[in-house]
């Protein structure tokens, strides 16, 4: 039994690309520890690869975010309302979940990613085209991170590109720790009677995108409520993720030069550096949230049904005892079971399009720019610590 006193989770990062050093402490001495939630319930925290691989497959394990504690102050739930609604399945457990991926899974295949890169490519062309026209500086962020994910989820699904101010406006709001919680409401309407009024449109006006294709296959049967739900999981989750990535790996590399300069030279070596850049930023920065459905046992500790876990990604991404050096960036890193999409059944749905985005964008912008640089001293660079999804605000460049 764990006789620590419950904490909150760390936040606090002392280097822009480290997790918090509490996870190191932790890791060593703790690795099951109890931890504390800001609903005043107490839960536990995992930070080796072993518990958090081994937790995000045990089916003992319930997924359903209306029973879980969340580790920071976000996704505040409305009195009397569920804070997921139909459709979005990451908060659901098996049939449910089941259901939901069969669905989709077809639209996310290695197969299908191969069939986009073409479109990708061209995507990634336009934007590195553009910022060459405008010349230097540019901020990466809106010249080159979020529109290439923003369009090709867009197309993908059928929505409206021209929209994206708004989507990616309210998408912002949602993933803020620290917004007022009735501005989260507002921004969970807004964006969720977009999607609908788009479904609607979709009836009347079929086009062959996932989201059409939806809403007239006979097969599926998904009602108008799930069909809003997988629509604004899969915007919110296509862009933002991948635009964080995109921005926040360029950053990195920048700042390692041996890194980048081996990437040049190899550029073969490009899939395993995607990899590497995931292990390493490991972007689900406050981990995934299970909650206990019996009493078990977890490395010696007993858990309660009931009781939240968080699965500590970026602590788990790190450890020695999986990765030989593991606060080192190594692009020649040999393949690894790493956690950045999460691991098991509930593993990102949409990884593939995820790397085959970064496998096109990564090599393009560097040759493109071979003398690519920040534009300002790293500090000044703006962090993302205070959203779900870590990232930048912005990257100055030149070149």
């Amino acid at each position: 039994m764990s006789v620590s006193t419950p904490q909150p989770l760390p936040t606090r990062r002392e280097r822009p690309f480290d997790p918090p050093d509490e996870y190191r402490l932790l890791r060593e001495e703790d690795p099951v520890s109890r931890l504390s939630f800001p609903d005043g319930k107490v839960g536990w925290l995992l930070t080796r690869h072993e518990d958090v691989r081994a937790l995000l497959s045990d089916q003992r394990f319930s997924s359903d975010r209306l029973r879980a504690s969340s580790p920071v102050r976000a996704f505040p739930i409305r009195p009397g309302e569920p804070a997921f609604r139909a459709g979005s399945f990451i908060g659901m457990d098996a049939p449910e979940h089941t259901r939901y991926r069969r669905i989709l899974t077809r639209w996310f295949t290695t197969r299908r990613m191969r069939e986009l890169t073409p479109r990708i490519e061209q995507i990634v062309a336009g934007h590195l085209d553009a910022m060459e026209r405008t010349g230097p500086p540019a901020d990466l962020v809106p010249a080159f991170a979020l529109p290439i994910p923003s369009l090709v989820i867009c197309e993908l699904l059928g929505v409206p590109y021209e929209d994206r101010a708004a989507f990616q406006s309210w998408t912002g709001t949602l993933l803020r720790i620290d917004a007022d919680k009735e501005v989260i409401y507002e921004a969970r309407d807004a964006i969720w009677d977009y999607i609908r009024d788009l479904v609607d449109r979709k009836r009347r006006e079929p086009d062959d995108a996932l989201l059409s294709s939806l809403v007239h296959d006979p097969d599926d049967s998904l009602t108008a409520e799930e069909l809003t739900g997988v629509g604004l999981l899969l915007l919110v989750a296509g862009h933002e993720t991948t635009a964080n990535m995109l921005a926040l790996g360029t950053f990195t590399l920048l700042t390692r030069p041996e890194q980048l300069r081996t990437l040049r030279e190899r550029p073969e070596l490009i899939d395993g550096a995607v990899e590497e850049l995931l292990r390493y930023l490991s972007i689900v920065q406050y981990g995934l949230v299970r909650v206990a459905r019996e009493d078990l046992v977890i490395a010696g500790h007993r858990v309660r049904a009931g009781e939240t876990v968080v699965a500590a990604l970026s602590a788990a991404n790190r450890d020695p005892e999986h990765y030989p050096d593991p606060d080192r960036l190594d692009i020649t890193r040999p393949p690894s079971q790493h956690v950045a999409f999460g691991h098991g059944f509930h593993q990102c749905l949409g990884q593939q399009l995820a790397r085959a985005e970064m496998k096109v964008a990564y090599p393009a912008l560097f040759t493109r720019f071979p003398d690519l640089r920040l534009a300002v001293p790293p500090e000044e660079v703006p962090l993302r610590d205070d959203m779900v999804i870590y990232g930048v605000y912005r990257l100055p460049l030149t070149w």
